[in-house]
C-alpha cells in the first residue's frame, strides 16, 4: 500500500500562500483522532497523488512520524489555473465498515466498432478497509455488439466482502451497433 508523508500545516498561513510555495492544503478527519488534522503537502506529491489515484482510494499517511491508514475523502481542483486547491482524507479503523466508491475502467475501447456506452463509471459500496476495492479494469476486446454487462457480471462485485449501492441490474456498459443515417434531401 502507498504511503505519503505529510506535514502539520500551520493554519497562520493562508492556502492562496501555500499554494504558491509549493504545497497544498489538506486534512486529515474520522473517527480514530480526536479533532481534524490541518496539513500540508508537497505539489509535487500531491500532483502524483491525484493522477494515480481517486477518491476512495486508500493510503497510509505519515504524518511527522504518526502513520494513519485513511482513504481520499474529496480532490479540490481548479482547472482553469491547472491548481490543487485541496485535498481531504478519512480515517479508517480496521473493523469498522466505510463508505467508498469503486472506479471503472475500460481497457481496449478502441478496439470496439460499435458505439459504447458507459452507463456506470464509479460503484459505490460499503466494506471493511481490508476488503475496499479501489479500481476495476474490464477488458472490451473480443465484446460482441449487443453485450450489456451489468453489475451482477463483474466477479470482483459478487463478494460477500462489500455491500453494494446499487442494483445488481444497473448496466455499467452497453455496446450496440453504430446507426448510419443517411439525410435524405427534402424537396419544397
Amino acid at each position: 500500500m502507498e504511503s505519503i508523508n505529510v506535514k502539520k500545516r500551520d493554519v497562520s498561513v493562508k492556502a492562496k500562500k501555500m499554494r504558491r510555495i509549493g504545497m497544498v492544503p489538506g486534512n486529515v478527519l474520522g473517527k480514530t483522532i480526536p479533532e481534524s488534522i490541518s496539513i500540508q503537502i508537497e505539489e509535487a506529491v500531491a500532483r502524483r497523488l491525484i493522477r494515480q489515484k481517486h477518491e476512495g482510494s486508500k493510503l497510509l499517511l505519515n504524518i511527522e512520524g504518526q502513520t494513519i491508514l485513511v482513504q481520499i475523502k474529496e480532490k479540490s481542483f481548479d482547472a482553469i489555473n491547472n491548481e490543487i486547491l485541496h485535498i481531504s482524507f478519512q480515517t479508517l479503523t480496521a473493523d469498522e465498515k466505510v463508505n467508498s466508491v469503486i472506479h471503472i475502467l475500460l481497457e481496449n475501447d478502441d478496439k470496439i466498432e460499435g458505439l459504447l456506452e458507459r452507463m456506470l463509471l464509479e460503484i459505490p459500496y460499503t466494506s471493511l478497509p481490508e476488503d475496499m476495492i479501489d479500481m476495476i479494469t474490464i477488458n472490451l476486446d473480443g465484446m460482441k455488439m449487443g453485450t450489456v454487462l451489468t453489475v451482477k457480471d463483474i466477479p470482483e462485485l459478487m463478494g460477500e466482502k462489500i455491500e453494494l449501492q446499487v442494483e445488481k441490474d444497473e448496466v455499467v456498459v452497453r455496446l450496440s451497433e453504430r446507426k448510419n443515417y443517411i439525410e435524405t434531401p427534402v424537396e419544397e
